[in-house]
């Protein structure tokens, strides 16, 4: 077992919602089990499963188990029936899958030291080693956490009203954070906060995940974007899920998609960020902040490339950098995604090269202590 920290730290809910994976949810108890003794309680929402799961009331580590049953799947917004049934003194709620779980009570430390302003805090998700695979779980943006991993203070969760069930699953955590953003909140990163995705394939349809990614990652373009931004964004978002569509051969899915899309789009509640709000929520304002961290850079090319990549060309423009194409000709290698697990991906793969140009991620594992003393 691992070592307990010795200073108290905030009273936390682990929150995760599950549907017909018994032996997944077993594993990711088991897990939560084995970490040390801490001031924390587990809630698990059951989507309706075809045979409910059954929990213990305790765990042998003293964690107190609720267990909640869904007259029908909710999908991540199982996740508002959790939060509210958690108990009200706690102050994080820490969002798990049934699949994921800490690997240790880091994320106690992370949360104590939170900046006041920090609505949320997102794990470093890690990913079972595989030959060829990602060690990083991709997704997710320097202000956009992933679902499986990360700490909401509780009192903002509700709040901001939870996650919004019409996104059932894929991109409600855009959504949320968009709507954390608004009500004054930032999102931080810290990396004592660690979390495991088994990331288990049971279940995953990807026609219906590309149907879910083109409507609702659209949906929320719609909803928050800039009137002069729009446009651009919902044609972007289209077509990157366009190209993800033919890579899975989810394009069915994705046709579908398009056809919800087209009923729905009218329909969506209109919250148009400020500029300097949507610059923080698409990352330009942490790649500004990481280029100028950089010091000066005249060439540079783009290295493993990937979501908001325009963001990161972007932020290089304006500092008059010329992008390249040639690696051998820039004096740094930039690292061509906003994604923090992709970034950090990228990072420890060339993180042991001696020569050739540095290498630069446009975003900080670091947040400023406040976004008063970042200005």
């Amino acid at each position: 077992m691992i070592a307990a920290s010795a200073r108290p730290g905030p009273r936390i809910a682990y929150v995760l919602p599950t549907r017909d994976r018994p032996e997944t949810l077993a594993r990711t108890v088991a897990a939560l089990e084995r970490l040390p003794r801490h001031d924390a309680q587990v809630v698990v929402v059951d989507n309706a499963s075809s045979v409910p799961p059954r929990l213990p009331v305790e765990l042998h580590n003293g964690l107190p188990v609720t267990l909640l049953h869904r007259d029908r799947n909710e999908g991540a917004a199982a996740r508002n029936a959790g939060a509210l049934a958690s108990d009200p003194s706690c102050d994080w709620l820490v969002m798990l899958d049934d699949d994921s779980h800490p690997l240790s009570i880091g994320v106690l430390d992370a949360l104590r030291e939170a900046p006041a302003d920090a609505g949320a805090v997102q794990a470093e998700i890690l990913l079972p080693a595989a030959a060829g695979r990602a060690r990083h779980e991709a997704g997710g943006l320097p202000e956009v956490f992933i679902g499986c991993g990360v700490a909401i203070r509780r009192r903002a969760f509700i709040d901001a009203g939870g996650y919004d069930p019409s996104f059932n699953y894929y991109a409600e955590e855009y959504d949320l954070a968009a709507k954390l953003l608004l009500a004054g909140w930032r999102v931080t990163i810290d990396r004592r906060f660690v979390v495991m995705h088994e990331k288990t394939g049971a279940g995953r349809d990807m026609n219906l995940i590309l149907r879910r990614l083109v409507r609702n990652n659209t949906w929320v373009m719609l909803r928050y974007a800039p009137r002069g931004e729009r446009g651009a964004e919902i044609r972007r978002t289209i077509a990157r899920y366009g190209r993800i569509a033919l890579k899975e051969r989810a394009e069915t899915g994705y046709a579908a998609g398009l056809l919800d899309l087209a009923r729905t789009a009218l329909r969506q509640p209109r919250r148009e960020m400020p500029r300097l709000l949507w610059e923080r929520f698409i990352g330009l304002d942490a790649a500004r902040r990481a280029l100028e961290n950089a010091g000066p850079i005249r060439l540079a090319a783009l290295l493993a490339p990937g979501k908001n990549e325009h963001v990161v060309r972007a932020a290089l423009m304006e500092r008059g950098v010329r992008v390249v194409g040639d690696p051998d000709s820039a004096d740094a290698l930039v690292i061509g995604t906003l994604s923090p697990g992709p970034a950090l991906d990228a990072l420890a793969a060339h993180a042991a090269r001696a020569d050739g140009p540095r290498v630069i991620a446009p975003l900080s594992f670091r947040a400023p202590a406040s976004l008063a003393a970042a200005a």
